[in-house]
């Protein structure tokens, strides 16, 4: 028991190395006891859920239990090194893995990859083999398991393969585990182009993985360390997400289309109360939830917490670490099954960054560490001052997260996440870094060469005899900073709800990888190491510090502070991608094989592809809108109101018809500008859609289309104010958000 709890408390142990012990109060409820004796009664349940979770996965376990030894020890040096499969071994562990699949209940097979598109692919195949006229056996070779093709033409590619050049490669990624879901067999790869370019976002991210390892062990090896071989890279990713009936989904054309709402008014009551946060579970939701868990487990994803976010009808998942590539599959299972579950609950699971406007949006929280020999390597100890090693380490990512801001900012950058970063619920375009009060000073003083004065470990009392007393934290969170080390990692606050991670980490990878190399460069045959590690410590420090920040990120005065401190404000996508093909993160990415410059201008052109495809399709959904249901509500009302004018000065002259006239004299402006706004909005939209440079048409769709869509946003939804409830056409944001 000492031994599990020593794990609990580091949230980076491999999952693979992870006991699981996980409660749930519902089901425990009826079987809490105890005995005679006053001790707790083993739960019943415990087992249950242990033997659920991973069931569905060709784990280490698994695989240890199935494989030859000789085999199992051959691949799992292959995952641990991540070196190439010996190829000797792949039709053995392709029968073994088919064995467990087909016991499984699994008849087909899949090459699950990440294509350029933000979501997931597959194409399934049967195990199926003919035996004669009227026979099948079930096979499965090593050479289907290790690659794949597919047809490369209908992803995105940016200029990497023509329309007639189809063919493309899915390859195995051993390091992250297959899994069986609905009858086939998942197997995570990589995603190329015949003439070996990476199609996919898992590819860059294996490439920034070794690219990191390779660094941070000549970091180690400075500290004497010849004993860990590898530098695991851990994320765990806090998903946030609203639940919407299906019913009421199902009448928004904008939500079906667009996965937002492009009109509504404001709810009389949205989150200005603070009750939904933390609340109680509602009915629905706790049955949701229950089964999204269920469900997690048996895919062997660690789902540790749930509970209500700060806006209505908004939740949170968050699961414990994994390592990187795997906890973007799972991440994107994840957000898989959070969609398919819901849909069996009557439910629709909302992942657009901004559902609703005027309540909080959702996120994504990226916590990202390192460890080596199961040693958190971010974890400063109760004496940060002397740990040298964790000094340099974080040097060497405050350099990382000032050096390369705008591809962090790139990372996160798509039309979604424009509506959330920096309206006062998420962090603000700007990257900055938040290291808390008790490293600031630290590093104020190796800056200024001055003595530290440790901070002190105060106890928390609340002056309440039966609550225990405890040490708190030696500094406080800070919930606008988009880049906050939080402990023992950092939190990278800036990821938008739906998106595919991978990118992100793979940025952030690649520049602390660069960091490390330099310093391993300078450093490395270096006579005096000592004098020189606490020297480039403090050039460091005194080079980057203007990226440290712990003030409000909400604050204009902090947007003109860090204009004077030279940080970059990229506040839209379209100017985000603009500097993209920068010489310097052109080399970054080259000079560490994570993507080649042609690799680059393909994700270039795709960022303003798809940022041009998403704004079209959102005024073209507002023009349908608008026109076809908004408009006409509108106008049925004002003839509604004309018509009972009339009749009332038919029963009395002198009557006053002072409401009628205003009110119709309001809406007939409303309508005005409505009709006028959509008659424009239509104009632009087609001017930028016949625009042939795509950076161009991304450029006129975020400052001439997007302006025209507010405005015609505005005036709808001044209509909706004053037009009758029963007459207006779809459900309100107060139906969608708190009838669930």
């Amino acid at each position: 028991m000492q031994k599990f709890k020593k794990l609990q408390q580091n949230p980076h142990t491999p999952l693979t190395k992870l006991p699981f012990l996980l409660y749930n109060i519902k089901w425990f409820s009826s079987f809490i006891d105890t005995d005679v004796s006053g001790k707790d009664r083993k739960n019943p349940m415990d087992k249950k859920i242990s033997e659920i979770f991973g069931a569905m996965v060709f784990n280490d376990d698994v695989m240890r239990e199935r494989l030859p030894k000789e085999v199992y020890k051959s691949l799992t040096k292959t995952i641990a090194t991540g070196r190439t499969i010996d190829p000797s071994i792949a039709d053995v562990v392709a029968n073994a893995m088919k064995d467990w699949a087909v016991e499984k209940g699994a008849t087909h097979y899949t090459h699950w990859f990440q294509p350029l598109t933000g979501v997931t692919a597959e194409k399934h195949d049967a195990f199926i083999s003919p035996v004669g006229s009227c026979k099948v056996v079930m096979e499965f070779s090593g050479k289907e398991l290790i690659r794949g093709e597919s047809d490369a033409s209908s992803f995105p590619s940016g200029g990497l393969r023509a329309t007639f050049e189809a063919r493309g490669y899915t390859a195995w990624d051993p390091a992250s585990y297959a899994f069986v879901k609905d009858g086939t067999l998942y197997i995570p790869t990589a995603f190329c182009s015949y003439t070996g370019e990476a199609l996919d976002s898992k590819t860059p991210l294996l490439r920034s993985m070794d690219a990191l390892n390779t660094q941070a062990l000549r970091i180690l090896r400075l500290f004497g360390d010849d004993q860990t071989k590898h530098v695991d890279i851990t994320v765990g990713a806090e998903q946030e997400y609203f639940i919407i009936d299906k019913k009421m989904y199902d009448r928004r054309k904008d939500l079906v289309y667009t996965g937002r709402t492009l009109f509504g008014a404001p709810a009389p009551k949205g989150q200005e109360l603070e009750d939904h946060y933390f609340g109680p579970l509602k009915t629905r939701i706790a049955a949701f939830m229950s089964d999204l868990d269920k469900a997690l487990w048996t895919m062997g994803i660690n789902a540790k917490t749930k509970h209500n976010e700060a806006a209505p009808a908004q939740h949170e998942l968050a699961p414990i670490y994994a390592t990187v590539n795997i906890a973007v599959d799972q991440n994107l299972l994840t957000m898989e099954y959070m969609k398919k579950i819901a849909e069996k609950h009557g439910l629709v699971c909302l992942l657009h960054e901004k559902p609703y406007a005027g309540v909080n949006g959702s996120g994504k929280h990226n916590n990202w560490s390192l460890t080596a020999n199961g040693k958190n390597l971010l974890d400063p100890g109760k004496t940060p001052e002397e740990n040298v090693q964790f000094l340099l380490i974080l040097a060497a990512i405050i350099k990382a997260v000032d050096d390369y801001q705008d591809l962090l900012r790139i990372s996160v950058a798509f039309p979604g996440n424009d509506h959330r970063l920096g309206a006062h619920e998420a962090p603000p375009a700007i990257v900055s870094v938040f290291v808390g009060e008790e490293l600031e000073s630290l590093i104020d003083s190796i800056v200024a060469g001055t003595a530290y004065k440790g901070a002190k470990k105060a106890m928390m009392d609340l002056g309440i005899p039966s609550v225990p007393v405890f040490r708190k934290d030696t500094t406080d969170r800070n919930r606008t900073s988009p880049f906050a080390f939080t402990g023992n990692k950092f939190e990278f606050r800036m990821l938008g709800s739906s998106q595919n991670i991978a990118m992100p980490n793979t940025v952030l990878n690649t520049a602390v990888a660069e960091s490390f190399r330099q310093f391993a460069d300078q450093l490395e045959g270096t006579k005096n190491i000592d004098t020189a590690i606490a020297k480039l410590i403090k050039e460091t420090f005194a080079a980057h510090k203007r990226i440290i920040f712990d003030g409000n990120g909400y604050s204009e005065d902090w947007e003109q502070e860090a204009a004077a401190r030279g940080l970059s404000n990229l506040r839209t996508s379209v100017d985000a991608y603009k500097t993209f093909m920068n010489p310097k993160n052109v080399s970054l990415f080259s000079s560490m094989g994570v993507m080649s410059e042609t690799e680059m201008h393909s994700r270039e052109e795709i960022y303003f592809e798809n940022y041009c495809k998403i704004v079209n399709i959102e005024a073209q959904t507002m023009v349908v809108m608008a026109s076809r249901d908004y408009i006409p509500a509108a106008e049925r009302y004002v003839a509604q109101i004309a018509d009972s004018a009339a009749k009332k000065k038919m029963v009395c002259e002198d009557v006053s018809c002072a409401v009628e006239k205003d009110l119709i004299r309001r809406l007939s402006n409303h309508l005005s500008e409505a009709y006028s706004a959509v008659e424009r909005l239509k104009k632009e939209e087609k001017t930028a859609a016949a625009i042939l440079d795509v950076k161009n048409r991304a450029e006129y769709y975020s400052y001439k289309v997007i302006p025209l869509m507010n405005e015609l946003r505005s005036a709808v939804d001044s209509m909706e104010i004053i037009t009758a409830s029963d007459l207006w056409p779809v459900p309100t944001y107060g139906d969608m958000m708190f009838r669930v």
